[in-house]
């Protein structure tokens, strides 16, 4: 038996909205060497009984499942296909609200931003049927199984502006921050870890880091990690006492745990932004949507300022200083 950990990230580069990291764990029969194998078959066999809209696979890069149409009223359908199927898949049921998709990823509610408020007004799924993606979760699940395969669990962490702010006050770079939250996350899931089995997390490259020895000792209880490979494209590591290996990899979304994570992270900073949007939208009225990033993002701010003075809301809680 292996545990296999994957991890992404959404919103890492806008200035508005929440940095959002998700990570998936999935239980192979095999062994660590044989486990990317043996889960690629289940998942391909899997994928022949999916019926989503990108390309025939059920879980794939955040990027490509979400770039069409921005005004399309079905842009979330593969998005939220595939993020709530794998939620039913762990839970056995749909996430209903925003509250108990929060309760089913371990979302930490506690001192949100004041848009969030509208979130616990929003009803899911907004776009898919529950109760086929219910049903197609509940195939899936047994077509895993009789490849021996399992996804154990989903974990989701938001980094608000001003967190993220504060986080930024104390030295960290954009980059520690995204590395410290990421392996926060596989921490927390690789202590699901039945007895002494191996385990591989895989994540996606943060940013420009190349070397993470030093920061994967600080959220991991080994005091030895071992450099495999540190490239362009890959820096890996092996943590000798807890039989685990963990890589950091560009166009790790190739991977499916990866990419479940990736879909996650996407879909959850997108309720956030709807909120955000819809929140700012009643106080501001013809005020148009953004979704966060560096150049529309000057403009909503500039034009949502007399907005922005009146709600009594501060640059740093608002503004992500990147």
């Amino acid at each position: 038996m292996t545990l296999v950990i994957g991890t992404d990230e959404a919103g890492y580069g806008p200035n508005l909205g929440p940095l959002v990291v998700a990570a998936s764990a999935w239980h192979i029969e095999s062994s660590q060497d044989q486990a990317e194998s043996t889960l690629e078959n289940a998942l391909s066999a899997a994928s022949a009984n999916a019926t989503t809209t990108h390309h025939g696979s059920l879980w794939a890069d955040s990027k490509l499942v979400y770039k069409n149409d921005r005004k399309s009223p079905d842009r979330l359908r593969a998005l939220e296909h595939g993020v709530l199927s794998a939620m039913a898949m762990t839970t056995g049921a749909i996430p209903c609200d925003w509250e108990s998709m929060a309760h089913a990823t371990g979302i930490d509610c506690e001192n949100p931003p004041a848009e969030w408020s509208l979130l616990t007004e929003f009803r899911l799924p907004f776009v898919i049927d529950a109760s086929e993606c219910l049903h197609h979760s509940s195939r899936i699940t047994s077509i895993l199984k009789n490849h021996k395969v399992s996804l154990s669990s989903l974990a989701c962490h938001v980094v608000h502006p001003k967190d993220f702010n504060k986080q930024l006050s104390l030295g960290l770079n954009k980059s520690d921050i995204l590395s410290k939250t990421t392996l926060t996350l596989a921490a927390k899931l690789h202590s699901l870890r039945t007895g002494s089995e191996p385990v591989l997390i895989w994540c996606d490259r943060h940013g420009g880091r190349k070397h993470y020895a030093s920061v994967i000792s600080q959220f991991f209880d080994c005091p030895l990690v071992t450099p495999i490979e540190e490239t362009q494209k890959r820096s890996a590591y092996k943590m000798p006492s807890s039989q685990c290996q963990i890589e950091f990899c560009v166009g790790g979304e190739h991977r499916a745990p990866v990419a479940l994570a990736s879909m996650t992270a996407k879909y959850t900073r997108e309720l956030c932004m709807k909120a955000f949007n819809a929140f700012w939208s009643t106080r501001s009225p013809g005020l148009s949507p953004t979704a966060g990033y560096p150049v529309d993002a000057k403009r909503w701010r500039h034009e949502a300022k007399d907005a922005i003075q009146a709600e009594g809301v501060v640059e740093d809680e608002l503004w992500r200083r990147c």
